[in-house]
């Protein structure tokens, strides 16, 4: 599984999540515990610098052009790319860079921690965090009507370059490409910010005038970073302090390069859990558009022998977050396999890490369910080349 997920491991969660955008259903006032309080909320805050320049690119016709230009840029330490508008080269030059109070020894350690635990973070990430986001309803209904929505196969593709780029051991190193992804990633929420507003069929549904503010992006964080902390620790998997502040570190960093502000950014894993408490757990509730995209995200299984009955999937959701989604989405019941699942997950658990002499009869089902059910999601990206992330120009039709 090692190599499979070094590369693979956050496809499905990533792009649901950080490609997605959510908002709280209420205001938030900075978490007791983040880094620095500001009197101003983050879902009062957007991008004072990529969203404009965004706009201008996008009404100037310079997309297609930047596109083009940046397919080239990939690693860190590549040169910027040419041929682009001086204004946006400039805008690149700043922001390319992490912060200083990026701790390069914590995010080493945080690579090496996914990969180590590659196999429990893409089924947390993928059956976890990307059929969690359907349920935030000002994110399903964002993904569904901005351009990606209209193919979430293509989507995942093309963001699971954010989730491989992340996991990677020189990530952050000059010869990784994390850096790059997340600026990158940053433009193409800055493009949404400016697009979406203009699609008639989001305006009809949205309770927002502007997606995507710095709370949306934290929301998305404790999707995935937060929720997955949780589930370590709820599955009693070895999970030691220094993994722990390397994990987060790593979502503090990567955060940061969207565009948060660094004050709002939880300092510990116990600020990030009350700063959840406030802005994701309230929030979690049914749509129209989150369950047409949880049913077309699963529905995808019939495309690949995942060697388990769609039943089983279900039951899976159902386990990793709870039968109150499973009934939001209308995912049918199988109480065979939700029997099988309560019982041979934490055995297959119990015998991977060592605790238990006695391998479980569905080890191997297990093992090749969570192989097929990456593939399904990364067929696209399976030549080993990631997906370019480009910037849309329009949204999703009717």
């Amino acid at each position: 599984m090692e190599n499979l997920s070094r590369r693979k491991a956050l496809s499905l969660g990533v792009a649901l999540g950080l490609v997605g955008v959510a908002n709280p259903a209420r205001a938030w006032a900075a978490a007791p515990g983040a880094q620095g309080a500001a009197a101003t909320g983050p879902e009062w805050i957007w991008d004072s610098a990529a969203d404009p320049l965004m706009a201008k690119m996008i009404t100037g016709g310079h997309v297609p052009a930047i596109n083009t230009a940046w397919a080239s840029w990939v690693n860190n330490n590549d040169p910027l790319p040419s041929g682009v508008p001086a204004e946006f080269n400039a805008y690149l030059r700043q922001v390319n860079v992490l912060p200083s109070w990026a701790d390069r020894a914590k995010l080493a350690r945080a690579a090496d921690f996914n990969r180590r635990r590659d196999t429990y973070l893409f089924m947390l990430y993928g059956l976890g965090s990307g059929i969690m986001s359907t349920v935030i309803p000002r994110e399903a209904k964002s993904v569904y009507w901005s351009a990606g929505g209209a193919d979430m196969q293509d989507r995942a593709a093309k963001t699971f370059t954010f989730g491989y780029d992340l996991a990677e051991l020189g990530a952050f190193e000059p010869t990784g490409q994390f850096v790059v992804t997340a600026n990158k990633t940053r433009v193409v929420h800055a493009a949404v910010r400016h697009l979406l507003p203009q699609s008639p069929h989001w305006r009809a549904v949205a309770d927002e005038t502007i997606p995507i503010s710095a709370a949306d992006i934290l929301v998305t964080f404790h999707s995935l970073g937060t929720y997955v902390h949780r589930k370590l620790l709820d599955w009693r998997i070895p999970y030691p302090a220094a993994d722990q502040e390397a994990f987060l570190h790593s979502w503090q960093v990567a955060v940061h390069l969207l565009g948060v502000p660094y004050e709002h950014i939880p300092k510990t894993w116990a600020a990030a859990e009350r700063q959840a408490a406030q802005m994701l757990d309230p929030i979690l509730t049914p749509s129209t558009e989150g369950i047409a995209l949880a049913e077309e995200l699963l529905g995808l299984t019939a495309q690949i022998d995942l060697g388990v009955t769609r039943g089983f999937l279900n039951e899976f959701v159902r386990y990793v977050l709870s039968d109150d989604v499973g009934d939001w989405l209308g995912l049918k019941r199988d109480y065979a396999s939700a029997a099988l699942v309560r019982t041979a997950w934490p055995a297959f658990i119990l015998f991977r890490e060592g605790l238990s002499p006695v391998m479980p009869g569905t080890f191997y089902m297990f093992d090749q369910f969570v192989r097929a059910l990456a593939m399904l999601f990364l067929n696209k990206g399976s030549s080993g080349k990631t997906t370019p992330i480009t910037i849309p120009t329009g949204n999703r039709a009717a």
